[in-house]
């Protein structure tokens, strides 16, 4: 018993959360069969099952597989391009009052700015091809990344930053054993936003001026009335963006765990 309880207790949120989706789940197959559906309702109505069985239909087309690669191209490039350039210009910010005085206004108006109305701009200049798509996700992707990390430098503690320098400690070495580590929770949170921003960057991208990608695909079927076809996209970027996110968590934990368990639960 004492056994049974500690493993709940180890994975009480995992138990609780997938038991409550199942739970949905299963509510929204027996829909049809407790709920009488006005006449041509069943046009805009699907079933789990139905899009289990869609999915299934689009795999053996490989249909499936050539969309998602067309997005993971897009999401992994344009990400990886915000990372190389949030994180390094949010530490230089952090640490340069020069550069925070003259970059500080252009990442405020961008920031506050829609990342919808960069979308026509881009494909005039990139045309509609791979490249215009990822760069809305690298605009979407950037600045939460970039923002974060800069609020990550400027909340280390100076005492810490002055310890350092009193030993003779270079710019460089204080960046690598005070401030970097100091910042690791706040440039976790900018990640997973900025990966939140990624899929939705995908997502849009692919509405407007696209020939393949899930978000094409989806808003194909929604033309067609294909609302299995449409569930079944919803619940492929549901299913990355849990994914990616737990495993960003998995990670802040790895790079946390020699602070101490008050600092992380505050």
């Amino acid at each position: 018993m004492t056994a049974l309880a500690s493993f709940y207790r180890e994975r009480e949120q995992t138990i609780l959360g997938g038991g409550f989706i199942l739970l949905l789940i299963l509510a929204w197959q027996s829909i049809p069969f407790l709920v009488s559906l006005p006449k041509g309702m069943s046009l805009f109505f699907t079933t789990p099952a139905e899009v289990v069985k869609a999915f299934y239909q689009l795999v053996v087309r490989n249909e499936i597989q050539s969309h998602a690669y067309v997005s993971a191209v897009e999401f992994i490039v344009g990400l990886a391009l915000a990372i190389l350039v949030g994180l390094p210009l949010g530490l230089v910010m952090g640490r340069s009052k020069i550069l925070d005085a003259m970059l500080d206004p252009f990442v405020t108006a961008f920031n506050a700015t829609p990342r919808l109305i960069f979308l026509p701009l881009l494909m005039l200049w990139l045309g509609i091809g791979i490249w215009s798509k990822i760069m809305i996700v690298f605009v979407g992707a950037v600045f939460p990344l970039l923002i974060n990390t800069y609020e990550g430098v400027k909340n280390v503690d100076r005492v810490l930053v002055n310890v350092v320098r009193s030993f003779g400690a270079s710019e460089w070495q204080t960046m690598k054993t005070v401030v970097l580590p100091n910042s690791v929770p706040y440039i976790v949170v900018g990640l997973r936003l900025a990966i939140g921003r990624a899929l939705l960057g995908v997502v849009v991208g692919e509405f407007f001026g696209a020939s393949k990608g899930l978000g094409f695909m989806i808003a194909t079927a929604a033309t067609n009335y294909k609302v299995d076809v449409v569930f079944v996209g919803v619940a492929i970027f549901m299913g990355l963006s849990l994914i990616l996110t737990m495993s960003v968590k998995k990670l802040e934990s790895k790079l946390t765990r020699w602070r101490p368990e008050t600092a992380k639960n505050f």
